[in-house]
């Protein structure tokens, strides 16, 4: 047998040498990973039960899994960034193991038989993380059905394995189809009104992709998020835009990606699975050990700010329909969909003499993240230093770029990856991966964390660097705060480390980071112009300012629907067949939606978030404005006491950040604003509140 090292994705040696990690290898390096875990696991299971403790049971589950967690986070990693028909082919032939194993893992009866013993007859650990840690995994044993009997716990194992295939089969779907499509246009008259950024960008594209040589200019534009969106804001040709929006509106959905029935199967698998463990629903699964405790809960969050967004929402479609008729000298009338962009954007610009646009010139992405960087070191006292200059060896793709993270006396807590722009074999989107983690202070055998932060964002194109909207320098913010959560974890339990926290809370440290693209003094951090280097003028600031809650009850109400949609899915509910799903939708956001002349396609063949995993953000999307109304109080504490004040940044990283799931997250919470989340912050930050109710 070859050892570990031997083995590229059990290799424990860090940094990764990526150029190892082949697909070759990964069937039989994960297989060895399985071996490996079971025979650690087969050792606690021999255990006597008066053997059995804290030390050599439950922490001994956490030792038993490292191998294994750590090589499957990386063939999941590569999955999202780097996938090919190669890879996949070996990522699903191995998956159905890696899931029945992790099934099976909290339906072990003598595995089970320990935990349990020393839950309730000890001895039970004296420090607090630990024994945080032994509730925590009871419970995790609990909920898994560990006391289900043997012909319930093998239905649950094949319920787990059939929601990892038809999960994995979803996303690759969603990625196929969003490849498979492309509009070359030759008549530059069809793309009036679309910024030259974005016209140099497709430019590029199309010469990258074989167009647009001899002379004859082309322009690509495919599916990315910083292709087609430019095209719905801005583009002045109604049929260009539709076109778009047709295209974008059928990812998953056509003949050859089809994923309406997989939602219809997930959905009926997830029902099976709670049903099995006694829960009422999904819902009531998944949010049981979060903040909100129960689905009824978390529908009752989104219906009352639903209640309170709703006159706002009403107000501001009834503006955008006026507008587009006053523009047009026209009747007022109900909007196609690939309109609302466009004419939002025009009442924007009119209402505030202010274009987004504009402010690209003053993002280029090194200042951004420079500007980022510099930020963090002044309020959450860590440095972040460049490693050197990446090879096939230290990154995936040449774009990526890998740091270190360092606290202020120079003691190392972890290495991040970035990984900003769109790809072939890159999936879309943005997000954090907790790579490892690891035990920066252990004083035995120290060992950093490792992440990855990822997205989908407007590349260089040419000579010209990336200039980067507003929103996605927030979405750089957004996915380096969950990174700082991951990488700054004093909590020596692997298992309670970093984003292991309740799903409601995870957004917490991300959200909040989205403020500080706000204000002034920390615009002039990284809102630098790209060729001058001046700040933002003080004009341009305001504008963007005095537009920030523009049509934020449309926007509020957006993600509102998607929460809505996503409990009442997960409430026990089961379909016949399409038709009658997506009426079911439809019924649910009547008032949550925008009115169209044209009925959209459901989003949910292409959702992701919901069915892209066997859980993910499954009645939990409503934690996205959750998340918001606590990061919205939170900040407040830096807006009061200043918004680069090292002390309140220092308690935030020591009472949030470095707590990971050491203690309950309302506690923590708690123990930095000292009192209880104010439910109205957020909408009141949106401009969302009567002044009655201020």
């Amino acid at each position: 047998m070859l050892t570990v090292n031997e083995r590229p994705f059990l290799n424990r040696e860090r940094p990764v040498d990526w150029s190892t990690l082949t697909p070759n290898c990964l069937v039989a390096d994960i297989q060895e990973a399985i071996q490996i875990a079971e025979e650690k696991l087969a050792a606690i299971e021999n255990l006597s039960l008066e053997d059995s403790t804290y030390e050599s049971v439950i922490a001994g589950i956490d030792r038993a899994l490292r191998d294994l967690s750590d090589s499957w986070s990386l063939a999941g990693h590569l999955s999202s960034v780097r996938t090919s028909p190669e890879f996949r082919e070996a990522y699903n032939e191995v998956l159905p193991t890696v899931s029945h194993f992790f099934a099976g893992l909290c339906l072990r009866e003598k595995l089970w038989e320990r935990v349990r013993k020393v839950a309730e007859s000890g001895p039970l650990p004296e420090d607090a993380v630990e024994l945080r840690h032994l509730q925590e995994t009871r419970r995790d044993f609990e909920e898994a059905g560990a006391q289900l009997d043997e012909e319930g716990k093998e239905k649950l194992r094949s319920l787990e394995s059939k929601l990892a295939a038809v999960t994995q089969k979803f996303t690759e779907n969603v990625l196929d189809s969003t490849e498979n499509w492309e509009l070359i246009v030759t008549d530059r008259s069809r793309l009036d009104g679309i910024p030259e950024s974005a016209l140099q960008a497709a430019e590029h594209d199309a010469k990258n992709h074989g167009h647009g040589s001899g002379g004859t200019p082309a322009w690509r534009f495919s599916l990315q998020a910083p292709s087609y969106l430019p095209i719905l804001q801005y583009a002045h040709s109604d049929d260009l835009r539709k076109e778009i929006w047709e295209a974008a509106s059928q990812i998953g959905n056509d003949g050859k990606f089809d994923n309406p029935s997989r939602v219809l199967e997930i959905l009926k698998l997830r029902n099976e699975k709670v049903n099995l463990l006694n829960f009422p629903s999904f819902a009531d699964y998944t949010t049981s050990r979060r903040m909100v405790k129960k689905g009824s809960a978390a529908i009752e969050f989104v219906e009352e700010m639903h209640e309170k967004v709703l006159p706002y929402f009403k107000k501001e479609i009834e503006e955008l329909e006026k507008f587009r008729a006053d523009e047009t000298d026209s009747d007022i009338r109900k909007l196609e969909p690939w309109e609302v962009s466009y004419w939002g954007e025009r009442m924007r610009k009119k209402l505030f003499d202010f274009d987004e646009e504009e402010l690209r010139q003053w993002f280029p992405i090194r200042s951004v993240q420079n500007g980022l960087f510099a930020l963090a070191e002044k309020v959450f006292a860590v440095r972040i230093v460049p490693k050197e200059a990446p090879t096939s060896e230290l990154v995936w793709h040449p774009d990526v770029e890998f740091y270190d993270l360092e606290d202020s006396s120079g003691h190392t807590l972890g290495s991040f990856y970035a990984d900003w722009y769109p790809r072939k074999g890159k999936r879309d989107g943005a997000w954090m991966n907790p790579l490892f983690t690891g035990s920066p202070f252990d004083p035995d055998q120290p060992s950093p964390h490792y992440g990855v932060i990822c997205g989908n964002l407007t590349p260089p194109s040419g000579d010209r660097p990336a200039l980067l909207t507003h929103r996605e320098v927030e979405t750089i913010f957004h996915e380096f705060g969950h990174l700082l959560h991951h990488l700054c974890s004093k909590v020596k339990v692997r298992g309670l480390s970093g984003t292991s926290v309740a799903w409601d809370f995870v957004e917490l440290p991300s959200q909040i980071m989205e403020n500080w693209c706000w204000e002034r003094e920390s615009l002039d951090l990284f809102a630098l112009h790209y060729e001058t280097g001046e700040t933002l003028p003080e004009d341009l600031y305001q504008k963007m300012r005095r537009a920030r809650n523009f049509q934020s009850a449309i926007q509020t109400m957006r993600q509102l629907s998607f929460a809505k949609m996503d409990l009442e899915l997960h409430n026990n509910r089961s379909f016949a067949d399409e038709t009658e799903l997506f009426a079911f939708i439809n019924e649910t956001l009547a008032d949550y939606q925008i009115p169209l002349q044209t009925k959209p396609p459901s989003i949910l063949p292409r959702f992701t978030h919901l069915f892209g995993s066997p859980t993910g953000y499954a009645a939990g999307y409503y934690s996205y404005k959750y998340a918001e109304m606590l990061d919205a109080d939170a900040f407040s504490r830096f807006l009061d006491e200043g918004i680069l004040n090292s002390d309140t940044g220092k308690e935030f990283r020591e009472k949030i950040l470095a707590k990971g799931n050491s203690e309950p997250p309302a506690q923590l919470f708690s123990n930095f604003m000292g009192r209880d989340p104010d439910p109205d912050a957020l909408l009141r930050r949106a401009g969302l509140l009567n002044s009655a109710t201020d």
